[in-house]
């Protein structure tokens, strides 16, 4: 098992390119994510319970996070009618190719390695989410600058 320094480094670049080409599919992803991470930790809780050595299992825990944090599932309920369960198969089957790609479900996984979801909201997410054009300029550190000039000048002639 991975140690800890080890865990949370960054990508390598055949692992990138693989989560690019699982991310670039227009069904939720979070299955997949799922199987490209390492599995139950040894020292997960539901290891006590099961009695068994269930370190490195991918199987989906049922938890319902993925469904619960899906936009599409959100807005039409009804979807979840035809099936009682909470795995990331359900979600795959009742979202299918109306996923909006926005990884909500990959991000609230427990299974999903957290160099994974580094990856997706360092990278993808902000491809996903159009930057205001007005707001990109006040990134500028040297907006920061202007804005004290500014604001010495404007006190230097409200004071007399």
């Amino acid at each position: 098992m991975a140690s800890i320094t080890e865990r949370n480094q960054p990508l390598d670049e055949p692992r990138r390119l693989t989560i690019d080409q699982v991310l670039a599919i227009k069904e939720p992803p979070v299955a997949r994510c799922r199987m490209l991470s390492r599995g139950m930790e040894p020292y997960h809780r539901l290891d006590l319970l099961a009695g068994e050595d269930i370190a490195g299992d991918r199987a989906c825990l049922a938890c319902g996070n993925c469904i619960d944090s899906c936009p599409v599932l959100r807005r039409e309920p009804e979807r979840l009618a035809v099936s009682d369960r909470r795995t990331s198969f359900c979600l795959e089957t009742t979202v299918a190719e109306d996923c909006e790609q926005c990884y909500a479900c990959v991000l609230s996984c427990p299974q999903v390695d957290t160099e994974l979801k580094d990856y997706v909201v360092d990278e993808k997410i902000p491809e996903t989410i159009p930057q205001n054009p007005l707001l990109r300029r006040f990134d500028n550190y040297f907006m920061v600058i202007a804005a004290l000039v500014f604001g010495i000048v404007l006190g230097i002639f409200i004071a007399h």
